[in-house]
């Protein structure tokens, strides 16, 4: 067990029942009460992020996490196949560990998975940038790049984003996993 003296940006601590980042604290002491840490707690296992304030010197639980990488090989009925990139053990994967940001998910694309002291998966996380080839979308022409109009184009894992006018089929794209959006035209 720790107390709120112990936080930092990036500590894991168990809230609630559920393992939780603290993403940002602030310790206040005001005139008059006693003093208490403000801080924004984010999820990881579901991502949501709420704001909590603990009395100062409160006791937490702190969870004791590993980060390992992995390297995503394909996708089953099961879930995802992922390959420890040190033991070269496979291991298959719900795909809601990894949220919405599972359809970007390319083989070979490597990714890290947070393991508590018991090897359970707390989240799992893609890189913010992938680069991914359309498959289809609408032909573009040449000066479509004037306005910020958008057209659907479907990627080569599957995923459907909206690109500007000018991409075509064949086009590498450098797309934000975060927020699944185009982000750049990459040259070949």
């Amino acid at each position: 067990m720790a107390d709120t003296s112990y936080f930092r940006n990036g500590l894991i601590i168990k809230f609630k029942g559920d393992p939780y980042v603290i993403t940002e604290f602030q310790h206040v002491k005001p005139g008059k009460g006693g003093a208490f840490v403000r801080t924004t707690l984010k999820n990881l296992k579901n991502g949501k992020v709420l704001d909590n304030t603990f009395r100062s010197g409160e006791s937490v639980e702190v969870v004791r996490v590993e980060r390992r990488k992995y390297q995503f090989l394909y996708k089953e009925s099961a879930g995802l196949v992922l390959m420890d990139n040190d033991t070269y053990e496979q291991m298959t994967v719900s795909e809601e560990i990894f949220g919405d940001s599972a359809e970007f998910l390319k083989e070979g694309v490597e990714v890290e998975l947070l393991l508590d002291n018991t090897d359970q998966i707390i989240s799992a996380e893609i890189p913010i940038f992938v680069v991914l080839k359309v498959l289809e979308t609408e032909p573009g022409f040449k000066g479509d790049t004037a306005t910020n109009a958008m057209k659907p184009a479907k990627l080569e894992t599957g995923a459907r984003i909206n690109v500007p006018l000018f991409i075509n089929e064949g086009d590498l794209l450098k797309v934000d996993t975060r927020v699944g959006e185009y982000v750049e035209r990459v040259k070949n």
